[in-house]
């Protein structure tokens, strides 16, 4: 379904992806770990077209877009929905705006069927429709990382990328943001990444997981077995540090 093959990455003499190859399997939630630098978000970033791959291929469904246009990637962007750290709300906007701004670019539905899936997809992210009136600076973080993430899944996206999606939340919110990836995924019958440092959502919603070291994969496998790797590197990720 998405495919990375020996996909190198440089910014400068920085050489942040050596090589990686990985194929995610449909249906499937793979959570890539590894500390500040490795590469986790440039990953994610390759598959809607932010930054593109010095070499090697990325493929989806098949196609490799490791060389395609901005015009390329509007298709591409269509089935791949990314949830950014922050919310990265358009500030003049309501909510109701934010949230339907996707679905009034693709011009096939009715305002009303507009409303009505903006309605049902607040739902779906645990918001009342009542907020739908309030501007970006006036929600909460956890509310805007909501708002954030149902505009994406509103199009219901056959990929779903979340880059640190827990990030800046307190335990409590984390967790309830940790139900509904895992509720809206399984809803969606969607495929996702999920870059992120925190191990309690990778052991909550994860099927496998990569560890990103010095620009290469120093594992990759089903979560059990990464929490009882023996691998040092695992081992001292696993133990809280950043190795």
């Amino acid at each position: 379904m998405i495919e990375y093959d020996n996909v190198w990455k440089s910014f400068g003499d920085n050489r942040v992806l050596k090589g990686i190859s990985l194929d995610v399997r449909e249906g499937e939630t793979f959570f890539v770990l590894g500390q500040t630098g490795a590469g986790k978000t440039v990953m994610v970033r390759l598959l809607v077209g932010l930054l593109h791959a010095d070499s090697g291929a990325v493929r989806i469904d098949g196609e490799d877009i490791t060389g395609f246009s901005e015009q390329d990637f509007q298709r591409i962007r269509k089935k791949c929905g990314m949830v950014f750290q922050l919310p990265t709300l358009f500030d003049s906007m309501t909510v109701f705006e934010n949230i339907a701004f996707g679905l009034r670019r693709l011009g096939n539905l009715s305002e009303e069927e507009i409303g009505e899936r903006v309605k049902n997809t607040l739902e779906d992210v645990e918001l009342d429709f009542s907020i739908c009136l309030r501007l970006p600076h006036e929600l909460s973080f956890g509310e805007q990382k909501r708002v954030g993430l149902a505009r994406t899944v509103i199009l219901s996206p056959r990929y779903v990328l979340y880059d640190e999606p827990t990030t800046g939340l307190d335990p409590f919110t984390a967790d309830r943001i940790n139900d509904l990836v895992l509720r809206l995924n399984r809803k969606m019958g969607a495929t996702a990444i999920v870059v992120s440092h925190d191990l309690l959502s990778m052991n909550k919603i994860a099927d496998r997981v990569g560890l990103l070291y010095k620009g290469e994969f120093r594992f990759v496998g089903p979560v059990k077995d990464f929490n009882r790797s023996d691998d040092p590197v695992v081992a001292e990720f696993r133990g809280g540090g950043e190795a």
